[in-house]
């Protein structure tokens, strides 16, 4: 039985055990990056396939007359033509719940770092302006708390109900969304009401064609001057123009993004200007080594109980 893994550099950064994956099939290719000129000679061949976010369309997967099982490195499958892979008779699956602890404590290193001003502190001791300072401390730059704060929360899945935990562990007051103006559940409550209430507003939801540009200019004037905003969730949630614009015309603090509507970026998003008052980081929230291997022991799991006739995390 062959596998391929098509673009395992995104997954590990040769900091990881690949002793079980080798082990779980008798013939393994392993590539770093994967173009889509070379899709069609890769997968020739192969039963298994392992894709983190290589493409995997209809054309792709109609030429692959051996493939049978697509494991998406990823909990988002939007990689893959869904539809294709159900009329070929391929499975689908996904990994889940591996990457919570790491992108919680990335959200929560945003929101720490924007409300103790870490990155304008550091920046002012590297200028010498403690090493001037008539006191002991520098008080440049004014600091708050979370304690009391209202956490406004966008998508409430597994990550959006990891935060609200950590949350109330800095005794937050935590507000959740309504999905859309048929959730009548008592503990939502509408967009527009959450945004004008939050101190601290964070999106961890998937994105759609529904909500894509969810935060715009409208929403962001709805939100305090006091107010931080944090993504980690899906770039195009938020319109970028708009954002940038809030940081600098003053609408909200600030914000902490962890992902961009294009990735790699190429330049073109506002975001990526000298903005004080953003932290940008490149989409690594998943990324702690730890969840990167819980994400490969999930592969391997899927994979072996394919060989015995069973799936788990079936998308498709």
């Amino acid at each position: 039985m062959k596998g391929v893994v098509l673009d395992l550099a995104s997954v590990d950064n040769d900091d990881l055990n690949l002793g079980q994956l080798e082990d779980v099939l008798d013939d393994w290719e392993f590539y770093p990056h994967t173009e889509g000129s070379q899709l069609a000679n890769r997968l020739q061949g192969a039963e298994v396939v392992v894709s983190n976010k290589v493409m995997l369309s209809r054309e792709v997967l109609t030429a692959a007359d051996k493939l049978r099982l697509i494991c998406v490195a990823a909990t988002g499958t939007n990689n893959v033509d869904l539809d294709a892979a159900r009329e070929l008779g391929m499975t689908v699956t996904n990994v889940r719940a591996y990457g919570t602890a790491s992108v919680v404590q990335h959200v929560f290193a945003l929101i720490l770092s924007l409300q103790r001003q870490i990155p304008a502190y550091q920046q002012a001791v590297r200028q010498g302006r403690w090493q001037q300072s008539d006191f002991f401390c520098l008080l440049d730059f004014p600091i708050e708390e979370l304690t009391g704060k209202v956490l406004g929360i966008v998508g409430y899945g597994e990550l959006g109900q990891a935060v609200a935990k950590t949350a109330a562990c800095f005794d937050m007051q935590v507000r959740v969304a309504q999905r859309d103006a048929d959730d009548t559940r008592s503990n939502r409550i509408p967009l527009n009401e959450l945004l004008a209430e939050a101190d601290v507003l964070s999106l961890h939801c998937p994105l759609t064609e529904e909500n894509r540009g969810m935060i715009g200019e409208a929403q962001l004037r709805l939100m305090k001057p006091s107010a931080i905003l944090i993504n980690a969730a899906r770039g195009g949630l938020v319109n970028e123009a708009a954002l940038a614009r809030a940081l600098h015309d003053g609408w909200i603090a600030a914000a902490g993004v962890d992902v961009l509507e294009l990735e790699p970026p190429d330049g073109s998003s506002p975001l990526l200007a000298d903005i004080p008052n953003l932290i940008l980081t490149p989409h690594i929230a998943w990324a702690s080594r730890t969840a990167r291997q819980r994400l490969l022991n999930q592969v391997v799991d899927i994979i072996r109980d394919y060989r015995t006739g069973t799936i788990h995390n079936r998308v498709v």
